[in-house]
């Protein structure tokens, strides 16, 4: 199987991959804007998501680039402190942290959609720290997306260039080959099929 091309998801070059979606057709048009109202509000509510998908799942913090914690919509050079269940990086104090790289809103006839593109870092405001903080390379992407045809709202994870991070202590490396390993087996997308079908609950 072969990743999907989806304009402004990073193209697969080495390493794993997944296409992790959840879609809900709508027929009427009125409750179809409202859903995907609801849906923005949560697709940009990164504080919020562990409460979409359900306890027993990943947490996630957003932070601002001096390391403080922040309230409200995510920007370009934020980070996402991901507590997921099990062991952490110990040098992170357990946690993993993205930077967000790319935000984006495509809008025509036909399609709506919004995207938030990630990918593995260092802990912001720490200097003393030069280490990625996650068990993936600084290679890898997650992007995070939500879209709207005139039938259909959708949401999805798409990681792409998925390979363990070696830049890390010696019993760090290990417990990344072990995480990176089973995240590219499909444990992953396990946890991102929880948020995306979680973010689409409306009941």
């Amino acid at each position: 199987m072969r990743p999907k091309q989806i304009p402004g998801v990073p193209v697969q070059e080495r390493g794993g991959f997944h296409d992790t979606e959840s879609q809900k057709n709508v027929g009427e048009p009125n409750l179809l804007a409202q859903n995907f109202d609801v849906l923005k509000k949560r697709f940009f509510s990164i504080n919020e998501w562990q409460q979409y998908s359900g306890e027993g799942s990943a947490e996630f913090k957003l932070y601002n680039s001096a390391g403080v914690p922040v309230e409200g919509a995510p920007e370009i050079g934020y980070f996402i402190r991901i507590d997921i269940p099990g062991p952490g990086e110990s040098e992170a104090k357990g946690f993993d942290w993205v930077e967000i790289i790319n935000i984006s809103h495509h809008l025509s006839d036909h399609l709506e959609y919004f995207l938030i593109t990630c990918r593995p870092s260092k802990i912001p405001g720490n200097v003393e720290n030069n280490h990625i903080a996650h068990f993936y390379s600084s290679k890898a992407t997650s992007t995070f997306m939500i879209s709207k045809t005139d039938e259909q709202i959708k949401a999805a994870v798409y990681g792409r260039n998925e390979s363990p991070n070696y830049d890390a202590r010696f019993i760090d490396k290990i417990r990344n080959i072990f995480i990176a390993v089973g995240g590219m087996m499909g444990t992953a997308k396990i946890q991102w099929k929880t948020l995306s079908d979680g973010l689409l609950d409306f009941d």
